[in-house]
């Protein structure tokens, strides 16, 4: 990226590097789709069950992820600046700060039961629930390692290895999810805790993969990345929590104020469960595209800061932003569009089917607002600006957005009367996000003029 001249397209630089980290992406939002349609075909309990599972296992792994991901704009920054050799060490140092989330994680994947019961997720669904995330803990080490050098790779502009990887790790996530979930030749059928087990060996096997290359490809070796780790070095790692710190609750709160709605919207049902199913886990899918073009506008923004040279990194920003619309725009299109072919891949029951559609008219408006927010954010954590989407985020997706869809859902808002339909989280939901997105907008804009 050093060598490319200041008039090369800004926009096909984003668009390529962000093509890939997509397909990457999406090859890991498939084990999340497979696992829901091979959970929604084993047992429409199991879906639910599921349902309730990867709303916390996401709450907790992306979250953490987010801490881990804030670091990209330090190793852009070196790239950008020609710091080859002060990468090693940073990267080194950041293995510390990965040992503490993996920490945390764990112990909350463990032992889930407090917030089961206090999200009250019916009795019946809790066992199954337990099960699948304790494996999911014990898979949770692999995946954010892997996430680290994920993120590295992406802040040195070199995200293929990365998406070689996870469409690989696809092959294998699908026929073990159907293997593990249904048994046969020899293995007992596991259902949903199934579908765990392939998640922990789809993992480790990225894993390996990342640490082999990390030694042996040529394009590693001037990073000088296995040299015996330094005693952490509390400035480096202050610096790191400056980023990662806020980044990762502002993750927190984005996520939970998602996924937490599965757990609010279990006590309406099994249907009402796993229509909220479908509609999260499309919006899920559709939201690697403004995180893969977030993620590539981040890169480019921070590399020409490194290189000294704002009014490229300024350039770097509006096309992305303008990319982000355009595809916002036409994800959410065929959303709505094609809200009942898309219900009627996950499930045979057409109570679900038709409840999940008329979800999917609302998510297309959540998933707009949405891109636009992620766009600004992580374009924000380029310049440093990490605390106030904090505070915006805890006030509005979870006041507005989580509050607000409660109080719709189970007790009605003025005149409103109490829904008791997932409906009334996601109408609430958007109108949280669009918020967020107009100050964040408003907050980025005010930033590049100061950095002028």
């Amino acid at each position: 990226m050093a060598s490319e001249p200041p008039v090369a397209s800004e926009r096909r630089v984003i668009a390529r590097h962000a093509a890939t980290v997509l397909v990457g992406q999406l090859a890991v939002m498939a084990f999340g789709v497979t696992d829901t349609i091979v959970a929604g075909r084993y047992a429409e309990g199991a879906l639910a069950a599921l349902s309730v599972g990867s709303a916390i296992f996401i709450s907790v792994f992306v979250s953490l992820m987010g801490a881990l991901q804030a670091l990209l704009p330090i190793w852009a920054e070196l790239h950008g600046a020609g710091r080859t050799h002060e990468v090693g060490r940073s990267v080194r140092q950041s293995l510390y700060l990965c040992a503490i989330t993996i920490a945390i994680g764990m112990a909350v994947l463990l032992f889930p039961a407090p917030l089961l019961r206090w999200t009250e997720v019916p009795p019946a669904m809790r066992d199954d629930v337990e099960a699948y995330l304790q494996v999911l803990a014990f898979a949770l080490a692999p995946a954010l390692l892997f996430r680290l050098f994920s993120t590295l790779n992406q802040g040195l502009g070199k995200p293929q290895l990365v998406t070689w990887l996870q469409l690989g790790s696809l092959g294998v996530k699908l026929p073990l999810s159907i293997w593990f979930t249904f048994g046969g030749a020899g293995m007992p059928a596991m259902g949903l805790v199934g579908c765990g087990w392939a998640t922990l060996v789809v993992n480790y096997t990225m894993l390996g993969a990342a640490i082999w290359l990390l030694r042996s490809d040529p394009f590693y070796t001037g990073y000088r990345f296995w040299q015996r780790i330094e005693a952490p070095d509390w400035r480096q790692i202050r610096l790191f929590a400056r980023l990662g710190v806020p980044a990762g609750l502002s993750v927190l709160v984005e996520v939970t104020s998602f996924t937490l709605m599965a757990l609010f919207i279990a006590r309406l049902g099994t249907a009402a469960s796993a229509a909220h199913q479908i509609a999260s886990n499309l919006t899920a899918v559709a939201y690697m595209m403004p995180l893969s073009l977030a993620i590539a506008t981040s890169a480019r923004v921070s590399f020409w800061l490194g290189a000294g040279d704002a009014a490229l990194a300024r350039r770097a920003c509006r096309r992305g932003f303008e990319l982000t619309v355009f595809f916002a725009l036409l994800f959410a299109a065929a959303m709505a569009t094609l809200r009942w072919q898309l219900a009627d891949i996950y499930s045979a029951n057409p109570a679900v089917v038709a409840l999940g559609a008329t979800l999917l008219l609302a998510t297309a408006v959540y998933h707009f607002a949405d891109a636009l927010q992620t766009l600004c954010v992580f374009v924000l954590r380029c310049y440093r600006v990490t605390v106030l989407p904090l505070v915006l985020y805890c006030t509005l997706l979870w006041g507005v957005g989580l509050g607000g869809s409660y109080l719709l859902a189970y007790r009605g808002i003025g005149p409103w009367t109490a829904m008791q339909s997932p409906l009334a989280f996601w109408l609430m939901g958007a109108l949280a996000l669009a918020l967020t997105a107009g100050l964040f907008i408003a907050l980025l804009a005010a930033t590049l003029r100061r950095r002028r």
